[in-house]
């Protein structure tokens, strides 16, 4: 039988008892493997006892820490479905997700209290609360039942096609879809992002960026656990704190976005904190822009190591490695380990391949793709097709393939502009307006035209106006006429999700 999550803790606090597994300086924690293991063992057996059972949902709606890693082994020894919520959803927001995924179970924290008590007179299946910090009089606390939990390992069968989590989409297009993940997935995704990544059992990983998110959840802290690395947690995102982290543990490994990464080495521009013992960084969500990339290599750390996907794949399908950052800027990478990768026009057919450097909807075959859409079977037959005895993701982004074989992501399928007839992929224009040096973020959507179909509109955070863009795009050897924008509008920040990637649909809602 395949091994599970439950299997690769129960594996590392076996191999390394006394090891450190968990660092979380915010409660002043540090767990070995051993004391981990029995903790996840305390609420497994804790919350079997308040009713959940194999297969029940059990939700978060927390910030980083060691209660939300607690909470997915603790579901993972149990055969329970773990759901974790985006932390800033609004309680209409969150009632979407637990009332659609039928959540039994809702462990929270003082922070997300608010969305919590609003959402809870609407939600229709969540009958027990868990609160980290504050329990009121029909809450659990969370350390109570812990303490309450027998040590022992739960008596349940747990088997690799078990599902492991409802992981739900950010949404980069309207309302999030419940992403169905198995144990088995995530064993395959473990051991590429070991592979791929070359982690080792002596690193000591941060998550920094949300844990409730499947790129630092899957793709960092499960490897690193399975390997029995050590794993140091803050509570939240903030640049002074990450560096200070990285300095105190000596922090070998950490993931973030490109604009988080963009913020470190601004931030360690100024600072000066001692980051030698950072041997990797991983990114994600985008490509790493040139100057953005020197600029970390000189402050942060020389080797960075980019994951493409999305959480329907695992979510990486693709890397780019350390040796690849130059050579191939602005690229993916080549398809990771035991996947395939196509180029096909739009919803074709996998068979069609096009041409190396013409342009098509990426496609994915691969170990670790989603079962399905949670109660979405018309969305679910949409992306995933069998074919020739493959199951293909169609992912909805479009790109090509280099002579080499290199992937590089041109857009969203739903997002390309067609203007006079001709076809804008707003990534092109995004990277002329990021080069301006007064830019800071940018945006570029489609907005109807009566003449053109559809014309180009810039959003644009940046000390800048209008007037000097325009000059700055028409003079611009990298933009043809015909793709330059017709419309600046300005804005604070750029709406995103957990991932960093902005949330075009809200910015077409604006218009």
């Amino acid at each position: 039988m395949y091994p599970t999550l439950r299997d690769t803790l129960e594996a590392s606090a076996e191999k390394f008892p006394e090891k450190d597994a968990i660092v979380y300086p915010e409660r002043d924690q540090r767990w070995s493997y051993a004391e981990f293991d029995e903790r996840a063992n305390r609420l497994a057996n804790a919350l079997s006892a308040l009713g959940v059972e194999h297969g029940d949902r059990v939700s978060t709606l927390l910030y980083n820490g060691s209660e939300i890693i607690l909470t997915v082994f603790a579901c993972a020894k149990l055969g329970a479905v773990f759901n974790p919520l985006n932390f800033r959803l609004t309680a209409g927001e969150a009632e979407y997700i637990l009332n659609d995924a039928g959540s039994s179970v809702l462990v929270f924290e003082e922070a997300t209290r608010q969305a919590v008590e609003r959402a809870k007179p609407d939600l229709d299946t969540v009958s027990e609360y868990v609160s980290i910090d504050g329990a009121e009089d029909d809450e659990h606390d969370f350390y109570e039942l812990l303490e309450s939990g027998d040590p022992a390992r739960p008596t349940t069968t747990v088997e690799e096609e078990d599902l492991y989590a409802f992981i739900y989409t950010s949404g980069t297009t309207g309302r999030p879809k419940g992403v169905v993940h198995t144990h088995r997935d995530m064993m395959e995704h473990n051991l590429i992002c070991i592979a791929e990544g070359g982690l080792r059992r002596d690193d000591i990983g941060l998550s920094a960026l949300p844990l409730y998110h499947c790129a630092e959840l899957q793709a960092a802290l499960f490897p690193r656990i399975q390997l029995g690395a050590t794993n140091v947690v803050v509570h939240e995102f903030e640049p002074t704190d990450v560096l200070s982290a990285i300095e105190e543990h000596g922090v070998t490994l950490l993931f973030a976005a490109p604009t988080a990464w963009n913020a470190l080495a601004l931030t360690q521009k100024e600072a000066d904190f001692d980051l030698s013992s950072l041997r990797l960084g991983l990114y994600g969500a985008a490509p790493m822009p040139a100057d953005v990339l020197d600029n970390c290599m000189e402050q942060l750390c020389e080797s960075y190591l980019q994951a493409y996907g999305m959480t329907e794949i695992g979510p990486c399908g693709v890397f780019q490695h350390p040796n690849e950052q130059r050579s191939k800027q602005g690229s993916a990478g080549l398809p990771a380990l035991n996947h395939e990768v196509r180029i096909v026009e739009p919803d074709a057919d996998p068979e069609t391949t096009l041409e190396r450097g013409d342009i098509g909807e990426i496609l994915f075959a691969g170990p670790c793709t989603m079962r399905e859409y949670w109660n979405r079977p018309d969305a679910t037959a949409e992306s995933l097709r069998e074919h020739a005895g493959k199951e293909w993701y169609y992912t909805g982004d479009l790109g090509y393939r280099d002579e080499d074989g290199y992937l590089y992501v041109v857009d969203r399928k739903d997002d390309m502009i067609i203007s006079g007839g001709e076809n804008i992929y707003p990534t092109e224009v995004e990277d002329v307006l990021f080069s301006h040096p007064a830019v800071t973020e940018a945006a570029v959507v489609g907005e109807p035209h009566p003449e053109w179909g559809e014309t180009v509109v810039a959003y644009v955070v940046g000390e800048t106006n209008a007037e000097e863009l325009e000059r700055y795009c028409t003079d611009s050897d990298d933009l043809a006429d015909f793709k330059r924008p017709r419309e600046y509008r300005f804005l604070d920040e750029l709406p995103k999700n957990p991932s960093g990637k902005v949330q075009k649909f809200k910015l077409r809602d604006e218009e």
